[in-house]
């Protein structure tokens, strides 16, 4: 639990125990998160890990996730809360002829209260992980609506008030980079940048996820991908598109890899044809037309 966690150290083992296996850098922002209550701002390329520690979070500290999907034209009702406007209508139908002072403080109640992921964090009682994921989708007028959230964990609803997170939830946005985040979201985050990982810890990833893999091909793997990732890219390959290949050639049976291997299986880890072309001219590899 994260009470336990009196170092960087400590969280390093935390998410390794759930199959995460965190850098120094990642173990020390994790810490000083929980240990200073800010939220986490993990930016990086797709697919380096960034939306699995907030999953290996939850696993390691027994929390459960609550998980906003952001995307363009995300809005208030979506990502905080709205008003049950059928139900109030009903209401408002069965007292008929009374006067509206009488019940506006009745259909503006919790009852009528339809919650989404930010209200539901904050008033959840028992300790999650929030996170709010691809938040460089969401146009840059609706970050206002996470500041309150990120700066005292609280959320203000008109009718009701403001309302104070019961427990203080471990909170982790992601980035893809796509555009540039405003200064005030960022100025209340630990930052936190995730690259691909090097070829030793890319390797470990794969011996951590796949037991039957010999540490030699997982070498091999990780270098050649390291090597492709090296090219001007549409989308270079990611860790779970590393580690797709690599089950790819354990169900194949392949034991080693080379250039007629990597040509016959390269659309597992690159899925644009014009990345495939590039690929294969810069390595000599043999691939079919698209």
């Amino acid at each position: 639990m994260t009470g336990e966690w009196t170092t960087p150290q400590d969280v390093a083992s935390a998410l390794e125990s759930v199959g995460y296996l965190a850098d120094a850098r990642i173990a020390q922002v994790a810490f000083l998160a929980n240990a200073l209550s800010k939220p986490i701002l993990a930016e990086g390329p797709a697919g380096v890990g960034k939306t699995a520690l907030a999953l290996a979070l939850a696993e390691a500290t027994g929390r459960r996730l609550v998980r906003l999907q952001c995307y363009e034209g995300l809005d208030e009702a979506k990502a905080l809360y709205e008003w049950d406007y059928h139900k109030q209508l009903l209401r408002l139908q069965s007292e008929e002829g009374a006067a509206w002072d009488e019940i506006e403080g009745d259909i503006f109640s919790e009852s009528f209260l339809l919650t989404r992921p930010l209200l539901e964090a904050i008033r959840s009682k028992e300790p999650v992980v929030l996170l709010i994921d691809e938040v460089d989708r969401v146009e840059v007028e609706t970050e206002a609506l996470l500041l309150e959230v990120l700066d005292t964990y609280q959320v203000t609803v008109p009718e009701l008030g403001t309302m104070t997170a019961v427990t203080t939830p471990i909170v982790v946005l992601t980035s893809n980079n796509t555009r540039e985040l405003s200064e005030a979201l960022k100025r209340r985050c630990l930052y936190l940048y995730v690259p691909y990982p090097s070829i030793e810890r890319e390797r470990a990833i794969l011996v951590s996820r796949i037991p039957d893999l010999p540490e030699k091909l997982a070498d091999k793997i990780a270098r050649t991908v390291s090597a492709i990732r090296q090219l001007p890219l549409r989308k270079a390959p990611s860790v779970s598109e590393t580690i797709d290949w690599a089950r790819t050639l354990i169900a194949l049976g392949i034991e080693d890899v080379n250039d007629e291997v990597t040509s016959d299986t390269i659309n597992v880890l690159l899925k644009y044809q014009v990345d495939i072309d590039r690929a294969a001219k810069e390595f000599s590899l043999d691939t079919p037309d698209g």
